[in-house]
């Protein structure tokens, strides 16, 4: 398929998948006019990346998880020690975040809580 039709299938813009295949996250095929090529299983991979931005994991480090993810489990192989310090990092960063938005949703509610309580309920 072509890059409009993947585009159209999962949502994303082409520019963004132009953008994964410079990261190294998608690797299209050409056809013989040059024009890149995806196939089926491409479709789940940008579902994967989008699922992992969304999660807070930057390109860099998707890029050195996704080649352990498929049908959506993680299938690892002796890590490189370069590998597993980069998500120890994340793992610390995404921790970090999580209290963050806890502290703050904690916060909110009790906001909330007290100008429900001035306005009878």
């Amino acid at each position: 398929m072509r890059i409009g039709e993947l585009a159209n299938r999962t949502g994303v813009a082409p520019r963004l998948l132009r953008y994964y295949e410079e990261q190294g996250l998608l690797k299209p095929g050409r056809s013989a006019n040059g024009y890149r090529e995806y196939g089926e299983p491409l479709v789940e991979r940008v579902r994967q990346i989008r699922s992992l931005l969304a999660s807070g994991l930057s390109t860099r480090t998707i890029r050195t998880v996704l080649p352990c993810l498929l049908d959506g489990q993680f299938h690892v192989r002796d890590p490189a020690p370069e590998t597993l310090a980069v998500l120890e990092h994340e793992y610390r960063q995404l921790a970090e975040r999580v209290e963050c938005l806890s502290r703050s949703r904690d916060a909110v509610g009790a906001y909330l809580g007290a100008v429900r309580a001035l306005n009878g309920g």
